[in-house]
């Protein structure tokens, strides 16, 4: 795949696809000719989104319907597109969910939910879908992380740790990788506006207190993760705030780091 490549005769499958960050990115991989499978639990709204594509951009979408938190769904997912012969030449891993609470107010069900997504189902996809791709000798990998994951994140404690995972695994495999024709880049955004974030706040009034200029757009975030996968980039953080939030991080003593994390989540709450 050739740097900033039309995407012409190159299908890309996305998870999380039928709102936020993944619908952004549909667009923008639409809009640069690519074919799409759309992933996510939602038919309607899958099949809604491909037939508004297709007629936009003049290129095939199909709904892919599929709730990646079972341990089956990857599996299933691979085998329904070896039977209609359609290679992913491109994976978008965003499906995700988050949970604004503390770690002890929230049940252990719920917990596990996130990881079920967040992590298991996110690894899933990766094994079912990068070994072909590694095969063919081309393929590209996107993995929506957070900048969450660069840092500790009271009240966001388990959505966090899943974020680092990704961050983590995206960073070995980029490693793992070099030389085989296929890229992974992790995307980190900060906060930004979705259909998450705002059944977040339903649930936590600290999060309506949020100063709207730390509030991302989806549409510029997917702009830039479209860039970063084709150009094989290993980590992209979308915006110069963020992009500076993380290296304040990274420059400070652990112990601070957790101490002004945990002052600035408690004012939130």
């Amino acid at each position: 795949m050739p740097r900033n490549q039309n995407g012409t005769g190159r299908t890309v499958l996305i998870t999380g696809a039928s709102s936020g960050i993944g619908e952004a990115l549909a667009h923008r991989f639409a809009r640069g000719g690519y074919q799409l499978v759309l992933v996510a639990r939602s038919i309607d709204k899958l099949e809604a989104l491909a037939a508004s594509l297709s007629a936009a951009h003049g290129i095939k979408a199909w709904a892919a319907p599929a709730d990646l938190s079972q341990p089956d769904a990857a599996q299933q997912l691979i085998a329904a597109m070896n039977r209609a012969r359609r290679s992913i030449d491109i994976l978008v891993n965003n499906a995700g969910v988050l949970e604004h609470a503390a770690f002890v107010d929230m049940p252990a069900g719920r917990h596990q939910q996130l990881i079920d997504l967040n992590v298991a189902g996110l690894t899933a996809m990766l094994a079912q879908f990068l070994p072909p791709m590694v095969e063919r000798g081309h393929g590209r990998v996107l993995n929506v992380a957070s900048i969450a994951a660069f840092q500790p994140v009271p009240f966001l404690a388990t959505y966090a740790a899943t974020k680092a995972y990704v961050l983590s695994l995206t960073e070995s495999l980029s490693e793992e990788l070099k030389g085989s024709g296929v890229s992974i880049t992790a995307l980190c955004p900060g906060i930004t506006t979705t259909h998450m974030l705002d059944s977040a706040r339903q649930h936590s009034g600290g999060l309506t207190k949020l100063p709207g200029f730390v509030v991302g757009d989806a549409t510029a975030v997917a702009d830039e993760g479209y860039r970063a996968c084709l150009r094989g980039e290993v980590i992209r953080v979308p915006g110069a705030l963020n992009q500076a939030g993380i290296l304040a991080s990274r420059a400070s003593p652990k112990w601070l780091l957790r101490r002004v994390s945990g002052a600035l989540a408690r004012r939130m709450k």
